[in-house]
This record gives structure tokens, C-alpha cells and sequence, in this order.
């Protein structure tokens, strides 16, 4: 009898291929650990027994002194006490001529300027004013400024202010860009007291 060799072949190749295969990089990690447990394993046996001895005691021992230094806190020492009361500071005498001020010269006057913002310009008075009343409702100190630009065009100028400090200017600005109105900053001379 004739047997069909063809179909035991074939079972066999099926039987080879179903067979779970282990992937490449799980060989590789073992062989890294294993390579790194068998150098820890001879650098331990390289170690002395008294040498291993003697590592534990300084390590213990260092420790020790470091706890030593960390529980005790060092007080700051303060020198200048002692240089204070041995230096001398000598001070000129002033004569009359030097702490008297004359009468003759004004005072120095710091702030010279002084910070408007400018809501808007409008040729007729009554849009002019009708904003003016907006602003009074936001409690800003406005008010309305006319201006002649060119011969015979005169505008209507919405003006807050003048502020004393650059925080109010800045308050009053951010309060105005808040409720949609952009403002320009002029800076002005301040007009001579009375």
C-alpha cells in the first residue's frame, strides 16, 4: 500500500509554527541582569572581611559626627557692636551762613506737571456733555474744555482730572477702559496758585 507522505509533512510544519516563541529583547534583559548580579558578586568577593569591617564603622562613625553638628546649632556672633563704639564720626559745625535760607528765592517746586486724561472730542457741546454726565456717574471728576484748533473750528474736549498722584491717573484709566472708553494722558504745566 501506497502512503501519501505529503500530508505528515504538513501536520509537522503546523505543529512547529503554533508553538509559542519567546521575542528577542526578553532574552536580552536577562542576560543584563544576570551580567550585573555575577560583577556584584565579584566585587563583594574582592572586598576583605576587614576592610568591610572598617567601611561600616566610618560610615557609622560620620554619621554620628554628623548628627552631632546638626542637633548643636552654631549662635551667630555679632561684631559690630564693638566696632560701632570704637569708631568716631566727626561733624562739620555750620556756620549761620550755611543754615539760613534766603527769602528772596521761591521754593523748589517738585511736581510742576500735572496728569489730564482726555475721553474724547466732539464739535457739538451737547454730545460733549451728555458723556461728561456718563463719566460723573462712574465718579470721575470730569469736565468739558473748549479748544480752538484752527481759526473758527473749536472742538469740545472730555476731560478727568487733573490727578495728584500716577495711582489715581492710573485707577481712573483703568476704571475708563473698563466701561469702554480709551483715554489719553496729557501732562500739562500746573497753573500758578493764587
Amino acid at each position: 500500500m501506497a502512503q501519501d507522505y505529503s500530508r505528515t509533512r504538513r501536520s509537522s510544519n503546523r505543529r512547529k509554527s503554533n508553538e509559542p516563541r519567546v521575542p528577542a529583547w526578553v532574552w536580552l534583559f536577562t542576560g543584563c541582569v544576570l551580567g550585573a548580579f555575577i560583577m556584584f558578586l565579584m566585587r563583594l568577593s574582592q572586598l576583605d572581611p576587614v576592610q568591610r569591617i572598617a567601611d561600616s564603622k566610618t560610615t557609622s562613625s560620620s554619621s554620628a559626627k554628623v548628627a552631632k553638628k546638626e542637633s548643636k546649632p552654631t549662635q551667630p556672633k555679632f561684631d559690630f557692636y564693638e566696632v560701632l563704639k570704637e569708631t568716631r564720626v566727626s561733624i562739620p559745625e555750620l556756620t549761620d551762613k550755611d543754615n539760613t535760607v534766603s527769602s528772596d528765592e521761591p521754593p523748589a517746586q517738585t511736581d510742576t506737571y500735572e496728569y489730564i486724561l482726555q475721553v474724547a472730542s466732539f464739535k457739538n457741546v451737547d454730545d460733549a456733555e451728555e458723556l461728561r454726565v456718563q463719566l460723573l456717574l462712574l465718579n470721575l471728576d470730569a469736565r468739558v474744555e473748549r479748544a480752538e484748533v484752527r481759526k473758527g473750528d473749536t472742538w469740545n474736549r472730555v476731560l478727568v482730572g487733573p490727578f495728584e498722584s500716577r495711582s489715581m491717573l492710573a485707577k481712573a484709566r483703568s476704571t475708563l477702559v473698563s466701561n469702554h472708553h480709551e483715554a489719553l494722558v496729557l501732562k500739562r504745566m500746573k497753573a500758578p496758585a493764587p
